[in-house]
């Protein structure tokens, strides 16, 4: 599938602040100097690059005009990559629900003021939970309200953690 220039455009930019600040992150967070987090960051850092390995291709009729396209990493951390992960799950999941139901993707995100508590407290199984509960409650009241009805409405909560909490860079 053939990228638009803003999802090139997004694609680079994630890049470029890995390739900027990945080396100082990890020294000011040792934890995430490991080679869990480390080989998906290589993995999307390479995305695309021939260095990686690509396909060649050359033009039929005139054999001269020659083109090769850099593989994909295939990683779920790669902006490009990761919509074929999230694809798939909503295509499975969407399977094994009601057809003729309307389903909807929505994303919920913590406001700037809490996101240091919970990046702070990003191993309480607890603090995750009520807050995907709240996030039901939540969509439940503006469904409700919308529909001027009293309804349960079904969801499926995934959690993605930021690794890092909000900080400021300077340039030297």
């Amino acid at each position: 599938m053939k990228q638009s220039a803003i999802q090139i455009q997004d694609k680079d930019v994630f890049q470029n602040i890995f390739i900027d600040h990945w080396d100082q992150f990890k020294e000011e967070h040792p934890t995430y100097d490991k080679p869990q987090y480390e080989e998906p960051v290589q993995k999307m850092l390479g995305c695309g690059k021939e260095s990686n390995g690509y396909s060649e291709y050359i033009c039929i009729n005139c054999g001269q005009d020659l083109r090769r396209i850099g593989f994909s990493c295939k990683s779920c951390f790669c902006l490009s990559c990761a919509k074929k992960y999230v694809d798939d799950f909503v295509s499975q999941v969407s399977s094994m629900l009601h057809p003729g139901m309307v389903y909807r993707h929505i994303i919920l995100t913590i406001p700037e003021q809490l996101r240091e508590v919970f990046y702070n407290n990003r191993h309480d199984d607890n603090l995750l939970s009520e807050f995907m509960r709240c996030g039901y409650e939540c969509l439940e009241e503006v469904v409700s309200r919308v529909k001027r009805l009293s309804l349960k409405i079904g969801i499926i909560v995934v959690v993605h953690q930021s690794t890092s909490a909000k900080r400021e860079y300077q340039d030297p």
